[in-house]
């Protein structure tokens, strides 16, 4: 789960992190009236879940209370466009003001789990305001990391050894210390995926100051933080995930045109891979569950129909603890109920396949059988070219 950058520099607060002043404005008026609360030169920068705001217009200098509403009415209602925005960019409802930074240097700080060591990394860079991923690939050698063992947790020298990579001095090297500790212990006990500092500035008179901020929620670890939970911006989700989410289906919304159903997150991936080698491209990560019946069934393909650029269907289901005949009258009643009119290829395996198959065969719909997962991949493929063209 993701939050606003006002939200994350609240949660960064309570950790003594240090962040400029700002207020939350929804109307040009409030924003006015936060500029002229906080006094001079300040910041008004939209909400939305993407980063390079900036660039998409999404963030702009007022040096008045007056401008700062100008600016805002120019935000507020747009529809911005970044490269981390869907293509049908993102609306902006809401706007942060915040007063401006004196800034000297611009850095880049992260805490992240690093799966292959099996550790917390602690991340910073040199370069901030760039994306991390450009610098890794262009100058990787301005990239610093230190790993945390979860047992023994971060260490002093190792925040120092970072400060001194930045190429900070004398009490700026404490103020970073104890930045970073704050920053790993939001990360432990709020049960975050990603605490993101980007730009991390120092200010002309030494200060360090978190210009932004970037949190990821483990959202398996929610049930853990109801203040955490009540963060969330429906507005910003995905229509299809979070209906998914309520009817307790996993499903992730991707660029293609061949919607999939499947049982288990393992085969779901095999699925989606398979569809790729045989040409095609998955609209799609669908995970029935292993509990899937004839309901959720039902309500998969609702979710799977409300992307309009699904061109056919593929259900690909292991029999283990579901049974296929039972997943069967679940596809054969959804298709009959929903007026299904894109093709629908049907892979069963496992307890009662024989018998669903023969549920399917049975049921004198337009169902194409495929017995192994390449002819069901290459047969979903070949069905949405032809609907396609």
């Amino acid at each position: 789960m993701n939050v606003h950058e006002y939200q994350a520099k609240g949660l960064l607060r309570e950790y003594g992190v240090a962040v400029p002043e700002g207020e939350l404005a929804t109307t040009p008026a409030e924003a006015e009236a936060a500029a002229r609360a906080l006094r001079g030169t300040v910041v008004v920068k939209a909400q939305v879940h993407a980063g390079g705001r900036g660039k998409g217009g999404g963030i702009k200098l007022a040096q008045s209370a007056g401008e700062a509403k100008q600016a805002a009415s120019e935000i507020l209602g747009m529809t911005l466009h970044t490269p981390q925005t869907p293509p049908e960019g993102k609306v902006v409802r809401k706007v942060y003001v915040e007063a401006a930074s004196d800034i000297a240097r611009e850095l880049y700080l992260a805490v992240l789990l690093d799966r292959a060591e099996e550790k917390f990394a602690v991340v910073a860079s040199t370069e901030g305001g760039m994306e991390i991923e450009e610098v890794a690939a262009r100058t990787p050698e301005k990239i610093l990391t230190v790993l945390v063992g979860p047992n023994v947790g971060l260490q002093g020298y190792q925040a120092r050894q970072l400060a001194f990579g930045l190429g900070l001095t004398g009490d700026q090297v404490g103020h970073f210390e104890r930045f970073v500790r704050g920053l790993y212990r939001l990360f432990l006990e709020r049960d975050a995926s990603l605490v993101e500092i980007n730009p991390l500035v120092v200010t002309k008179s030494g200060e360090i100051f978190a210009l932004d901020g970037k949190l990821n929620f483990d959202d398996a670890a929610l049930y853990r933080h109801p203040e955490i939970a009540k963060l969330r911006d429906p507005d910003e989700e995905d229509p299809r995930e979070r209906a998914a989410n309520e009817i307790d289906l996993a499903y992730v919304g991707l660029d293609g045109n061949i919607g999939c159903m499947v049982n288990g997150a393992g085969l779901a991936m095999a699925t989606l891979d398979m569809i790729q080698v045989c040409g095609g491209a998955p609209a799609n990560f669908l995970d029935a569950g292993g509990g899937a019946d004839k309901e959720k069934v039902k309500e998969a393909f609702k979710l799977i129909l409300r992307d309009e650029n699904v061109k056919a269907i593929l259900v690909n289901i292991f029999g283990g603890i579901v049974r296929c005949d039972l997943i069967a009258e679940g596809v054969v009643a959804a298709a009959g109920e929903l007026g299904i009119e894109v093709p629908l290829v049907v892979r069963l395996q496992g307890t009662k396949s024989e018998e669903g198959r023969k549920i399917l065969a049975d049921s004198g719909l337009d169902i194409t059988a495929a017995e192994t997962l390449q002819e069901a991949g290459e047969r979903a493929v070949a069905a949405a070219a032809s609907a396609r063209s």
